[in-house]
Parts: C-alpha cells; sequence; structure tokens
C-alpha cells in the first residue's frame, strides 16, 4: 500500500532504503537529536541497552506490524525519502487506537510535507485499518511539530509529565487526539480546505 498526494507519499519502509536513510538521517542530526527518543540509563545491574542498528530497526518494524501493532512508513518527497512516520502502540479490542510519531528533512520542513504525510496515515488508519482514535505527543519546546498538529486541527487534550525519554532525559509531552467521528470526510480533506491545489491519490 502506497498513499499519494501530490508530491507527497507514504510507503511501507524497506531494508533496501538503508543508504537513503543514513544518509537523511545523518544530515538532520542536530535539528533531530533534541526531539529523539533515547535509552534511559538501565537500573543497578540492569543490562545496558543499545540502540539498534537499521536493519534490526526495520525487521522490528516489521515484525511489530506483521502483529497487528504497528504501521511504518518512510516519507517521500518528489521521489525522494525524506523522513519517516511510524503508527505505533496499535490495540485493538474496545479501544482500536494508535499514535502518530515522525521526523522529516529539515530541508524539505515548511512545504507542507509532513501535515500532509499525517493527514494520509491517519485517513488509512480510520478508514482503512479500522482505527477509531489517533494520538500525537509532542514535547511543548517542539514547535514545529506542534504547527503540524495546529494545521491539522487535531485536539489538544492536557500534558502528560515525564512521558519518554528524549534528549537524555524524561520529558512532558503535550497529548493531541483525533477520533473518527471528528473528521467525517477525512483529514486529508481537512487538511486540503485549508490549503488548497493539492491532489490524492491512493494506490
Amino acid at each position: 500500500m502506497i498513499l499519494v498526494d501530490g508530491d507527497i507519499a507514504l510507503r511501507p519502509i524497506k531494508l533496501r532504503d538503508q543508504r537513503s536513510w543514513r544518509e537523511v538521517n545523518r544530515r538532520n542530526r542536530d535539528w533531530l537529536r533534541p526531539w529523539e527518543a533515547t535509552i534511559p540509563p538501565p537500573a543497578p545491574g540492569g543490562p545496558h541497552a543499545q540502540r539498534p542498528t537499521y536493519r534490526q530497526m526495520v525487521r522490528h518494524l516489521r515484525a511489530e506490524a506483521g502483529a497487528g501493532r504497528m504501521l511504518p512508513f518512510v516519507i517521500e518527497y518528489q521521489g525522494q525519502l525524506v523522513g519517516q512516520l511510524t503508527v505505533a502502540g496499535i490495540t485493538w479490542g474496545s479501544m482500536c487506537s494508535g499514535h502518530v510519531g515522525y521526523w522529516v528533512d529539515r530541508q524539505v520542513a515548511g512545504r507542507g510535507v509532513m501535515p500532509t504525510a499525517v493527514a494520509l496515515a491517519v485517513d488509512h488508519c480510520f478508514r482503512t485499518v479500522g482505527l477509531h482514535r489517533i494520538e500525537v505527543c509532542i514535547r511543548p519546546e517542539n514547535g514545529p511539530s506542534l504547527r503540524v498538529v495546529e494545521k491539522l486541527g487535531f485536539r489538544e487534550e492536557g500534558l502528560r509529565p515525564g512521558y519518554l525519554h528524549i534528549d537524555g532525559g524524561w520529558r512532558d509531552h503535550l497529548v493531541f487526539a483525533l477520533t473518527a467521528e471528528e473528521v467525517p470526510e477525512g483529514l486529508l480533506h481537512r487538511w486540503h480546505q485549508a490549503r488548497p491545489g493539492t491532489s490524492r491519490e491512493i494506490k
């Protein structure tokens, strides 16, 4: 499944993306570091965890996807890999919920790439996957990410203190959410209404 809107596409992450993914991630290291999850110090006597390699990361993401707990995508802009978006923590039963995390190449920030990618992913989750609720959790200091959910009309629900280990410490996060009933015509449609001149195609 490839989700496409104009020059922007979401597709499943692959092992062969390694070179492009590494190059974009390396070039944006300083820009991304304040917002990326880190591994907390181990408990006394506990094992020291290490960041996975790219291949280990992709195999884990694909295994979680196969188990129905995750949707791991790369973001493409004009045919080039420019970031990553993952719908994680997918829960079924009486909740039918998941949360979205993402990053994008600084060189394409401000061109509507990330709001479009998030809208594509949310519509896919609501209309195809069958989820009912999507969350996005963002550090209060992360202005670019806050602008993404603001542009898309996510509803702010409050603060989660010490929610994730980010950049070497436990960081507070603001919670934003949408339910399927709040966007009956689709989130991409809402984004197009606010930002005309784009078109959608799903392959």
